[in-house]
């Protein structure tokens, strides 16, 4: 069976998709078969015949060299540039936690090692047939259909995460959180990758160590802007992925 690691982040647009890009970009440049998985996006282009034209999933396939369709490494996309389970609702297309991991068991048999992205920030709705208004738990949902959180993705294909992080004012708060509720959802974090980095600002450099000191993970890349490669031998970065 193949590897496989979730790219999760502390919010949205915090890099989750270049991040993923470039991790398979290098691996697959270290003539290995790694390959994407992402279960539910939203805010994909359509042409006039209805077809998909820009997604996540094709940023990734064009940068990473990934044959084929890139709808097809995908459950679920929807045209709504909102959160997942309002775009589902809005479409009329609620995502099945079936079909999600039958899905990604299809892309492990694909690919030796594969990059599951998630859908904006950690405590993501992907499926919420019941209001949030009348129900603020976030409990896990035990996988129903009717109550998806990404957080029940996660564990239904028992991958570990790694956590996207912007590098400037804010981030200190938002990795911290992000991780501690990482931990009390029972999941484990293999590293912090901080995107927009600049070596030269004090911040960024001062918001890695404190990341780093306060929560006993490691920030395992920082990105600048534009970074064509993963800052990361590709020893080191399959060790990432889980067995």
């Amino acid at each position: 069976m193949s590897r496989a690691v979730f790219v999760t982040a502390t919010g949205t647009d915090a890099g989750k998709t270049y991040v993923a890009a470039l991790i398979i970009k290098k691996l697959r440049e270290s003539r290995i078969n790694a390959g994407y998985y992402k279960a539910v996006l939203s805010g994909a282009e359509y042409d006039a015949d209805g077809r998909v034209t820009g997604s996540d999933a094709h940023y990734v396939c064009a940068v990473a060299g990934i044959d084929g369709a890139p709808e097809e490494l995908v459950s679920y996309i929807y045209k709504t540039a909102v959160s997942p389970h309002l775009a589902a609702r809005l479409e009329n297309n609620p995502p099945k936690i079936e079909k999600i991991i039958g899905d990604f068991e299809r892309a492990r048999r694909l690919f030796d090692y594969v990059v599951v992205e998630g859908s904006g920030g950690i405590v993501c709705p992907v499926r919420r047939d019941k209001s949030v208004s009348s129900d603020t738990s976030y409990a896990p949902s035990k996988n129903s259909d009717g109550n998806i959180m990404l957080t029940d993705i996660i564990k239904a294909f028992g991958t570990d995460i790694i956590i996207v992080a912007p590098s400037g004012l804010g981030s200190i708060n938002s990795t911290v959180l992000t991780v501690e509720y990482a931990r009390q959802k029972g999941m484990t974090v293999k590293g912090v990758i901080m995107n927009n980095f600049d070596k030269n600002n004090p911040m960024h450099a001062d918001n890695k160590e404190q990341t780093e000191a306060l929560t006993g993970v490691r920030v395992i890349a920082c990105l600048p802007n534009n970074c064509a490669d993963f800052p990361l031998e590709t020893k080191e970065l399959i060790k990432i992925f889980g067995e």
